[in-house]
């Protein structure tokens, strides 16, 4: 992987301000594929009753994870913007496990880059969530 490319992308998640204040993390970062964490913290529980994670906040995490996938693709120019995302929720996130997010742009264009990822907890066999996105590249000002 092009290190410059992988400084550029961690520099992009630190700059985020809303990356900073969920406690995102970069946690690995290749040709075409980043993975996050969002650790859990009850400041961003979406039901207090059940102490389940705002989806808003896994939302964020799998958007942010699929920008630094495209970033990272070679034929990338290192800039993104998100096009549309969707995410489909397959169950609510375990109260108290990190959410683990992997990203991968499997496809990219001269001006788009086509991105799947997947939001675990604990149990890798079964997701709490799944995204599949196009991301700009180039052109950016």
């Amino acid at each position: 992987m092009n290190s410059k490319k992988a400084e550029m992308a961690e520099q992009f998640i630190s700059a985020i301000p809303h990356c900073k204040a969920l406690g995102m993390k970069l946690t690995g970062i290749g040709d075409g594929f980043a993975e996050m964490e969002l650790p859990y913290d009850l400041r961003i529980v979406g039901d207090p009753e059940t102490g389940v994670l705002h989806g808003g906040a896994v939302s964020a995490l799998m958007d942010t994870c699929c920008g630094a996938a495209a970033m990272s693709h070679p034929a990338s120019p290192a800039t993104t913007a998100t096009i549309d995302l969707r995410i489909d929720y397959m169950r609510a996130a375990t109260p108290g496990q990190t959410i683990r997010t992997r990203a991968e742009c499997y496809h990219i264009t001269r001006s788009v880059a086509f991105v799947r990822a997947t939001a675990l907890d604990d149990d890798p066999d079964r997701p709490v969530a799944t995204a599949a996105g196009a991301f700009t590249v180039g052109g950016l000002k």
